[in-house]
């Protein structure tokens, strides 16, 4: 999300949505503002990613299955070789475009919508607002199990090979 003027930058979120059988859905999100300043990275890097794994590892104590979208930050060297670091972590990557598998998705168009109406901020007003919206979501598992129903993906292991 971006802010012109002055005060502007944009802020980027990271999120993940969490079930687990027997316990509530979860959300886990990191936030990170971009002032514009030189040399400032304009994204979320891979550290900041496996960050918010690690998160959600001590959030959840088990062992995790990650289903996520194809941003190069995601499927790079760097992302791959923090991957194998964590015996815990499997992950899946979804194919080339597709949006409505991806549970996040829904999320972000949530939050976005939220904020549709929204006048121009300063940056620190817009980042207050989103930690605020995405802090609301984090006590609805209602809300979140619908973001992964949405998906029509099947959370059931397929049966064992004979």
């Amino acid at each position: 999300m971006k802010v012109s003027g002055s005060r502007s930058g944009r802020i980027s979120v990271a999120g993940l949505i969490a079930m687990r059988p027997g316990s509530r859905t979860r959300l886990c999100h990191r936030l990170r503002r971009h002032t514009g300043r030189k040399g400032e990275r304009r994204s979320l890097s891979e550290h900041d990613y496996i960050g918010l794994i690690d998160g959600m590892h001590q959030l959840v104590k088990a062992p995790i299955v990650l289903v996520w979208d194809r941003l190069n930050t995601h499927v790079s060297h760097a992302m791959r070789d923090l991957i194998d670091a964590r015996d815990w972590l499997t992950v899946f990557v979804l194919p080339a475009y597709a949006p409505e598998l991806n549970a996040v998705e829904y999320l972000w168009a949530h939050v976005k919508r939220s904020l549709a109406n929204l006048a121009s901020v300063a940056l620190d007003r817009l980042e207050a607002l989103v930690r605020n919206r995405l802090k609301r979501l984090q006590y609805r598992s209602d809300i979140l199990n619908g973001f992964l129903t949405g998906t029509g993906l099947s959370l059931d292991l397929p049966p064992p090979s004979p």
